[in-house]
This record gives C-alpha cells, structure tokens and sequence, in this order.
C-alpha cells in the first residue's frame, strides 16, 4: 500500500472552494507568468469544459489573475486580485472556449506584453496540481515539480551539447529533457535536479542564439538578488 501525504487527504493550503479550480488555477497563473517573464500588458482567458461552467462560482477568475499578479494560493488578498490587477495596468479578460481533447479544467492564455505576444495553454488536474501542456506551437509537459529552465533558440547543430556543457560544468544534474522544434525554432523544457548560478543563466542568454529562456525555480534564489 501507498503512503499517502497529509495534503493528499485535506488538500492545500489554500483561498477559496476548490483545490482545482481556484488553487491550480492560482499556480497556473503563476506559471504563465514565469513562462512570459516580461511584465503583461494584457491577457486573455479562454476557459475550457469545467473551468468554463463555473468559473465565477468558484473563483477561477479572480484565481487565475492573482496567479498572474504573483500570489500564492493562500494569499488574503486573492478576492481583491480584479482591482489589484487594475491598479497594476493589467487588462484581463475571459472567454468560454472548446479547446478540444484536453482535460476540463483547462485554460487557454492569450498574453501580449513587452515581449510581444504568447500563447499557453495549461490544465488543473486536482490537489493544486498543474500540467502545461502548450507553449506558442510547441506541446510540452511542465508541472513545475523540478527546477526548469524553458530555453528558445535557433536549431541547429551542437545546441544540445552546448545547453548540456553548461549546466554541467555549474554542477547540476539533468533530471529530464524534451525538446521540441517548430520550422527553425527548438524548445527545450530542462528540468533540473538542483539550481544553477545567476551566472550560468546570464552566461546563457548572452548567447544570441537563444531568442528567450524562462526560469522556473532553477536559479540560485542568493544569486538573483
């Protein structure tokens, strides 16, 4: 028999009714946001089966933008996050939409900010868990549970090599790596077994053949400072 976790009986620690619909939500917002890392100017929510029926009864709106405005999802302020987002200039707004054969509570971003525009798609599998599934064109799979770097970049030859030489010679393992490619364009999710340096990351995106890479709770939280 399974031993099962204290959260797996009560759920997470959490602002509203449902750890699905208002908890995942929360992290999936906050997850798109680290995915963009440039500040939003405007995003829109296409909502999905379930997350689409009940989305003002459970919260998922207001959860989904506090998400997106960095809180946690037992922040106290998460029922005030229309007006916190307002006062932070972000424009939200919320569509019901057939995303086709994805899981129900599954959400669609449309965001548009100072890195231009992207698209992510995520889904609530319950207990305040969270799959992307989608980022612009490219089908990924990102839970959030390690570590992960999300690295955009012209394909071609020795790219790998050289992604793997770096994080090696920072001393961190690779736990898993998917690389997807679009036409010229390769999307690498590096999931991690520990954080790297600043230094590492910067050293990275000095390169010009990244054209972006999203840090996910990989850099050394006393070097970002």
């Amino acid at each position: 028999m399974s031993e099962l976790d204290i959260f797996d009986i009560l759920g997470p620690i959490m602002i509203g009714p449902s750890s699905s619909h208002t908890a995942g939500a929360v992290r999936l917002g906050n997850m798109a946001a680290l995915i963009y890392r440039r500040p939003i100017e405007r995003i829109n929510c296409l909502l999905h089966g379930s997350f689409a029926k009940t989305y003002r009864g459970h919260g998922t709106d207001l959860a989904l933008v506090a998400g997106l405005l960095g809180m946690s999802p037992d922040d106290e302020r998460l029922p005030e996050a229309f007006s916190l987002a307002e006062q932070a200039g972000l424009r939200v707004s919320f569509e019901e939409a057939d995303l086709g054969y994805v899981h129900p509570n599954t959400v669609k971003f449309e965001i548009e900010g100072e890195a231009g525009a992207m698209m992510i798609v995520g889904s609530s599998l319950g207990g305040a868990t969270i799959e992307v599934i989608q980022i612009n064109q490219t089908a990924v799979s990102l839970r959030g549970d390690y570590p992960t770097l999300i690295l955009d970049y012209t394909d071609k030859p020795g790219m790998i090599s050289r992604i793997s030489s770096s994080i090696a010679s920072a001393g961190v393992n690779i736990a898993a790596m998917k690389v997807t490619r679009n036409r010229q364009i390769a999307t690498m999710v590096l999931e991690l077994d520990g954080q790297i340096p600043r230094a590492t990351l910067v050293a990275l995106e000095k390169d010009p053949s990244f054209l972006s890479i999203s840090d996910i709770g990989a850099v050394e939280e006393q070097d970002a400072l």
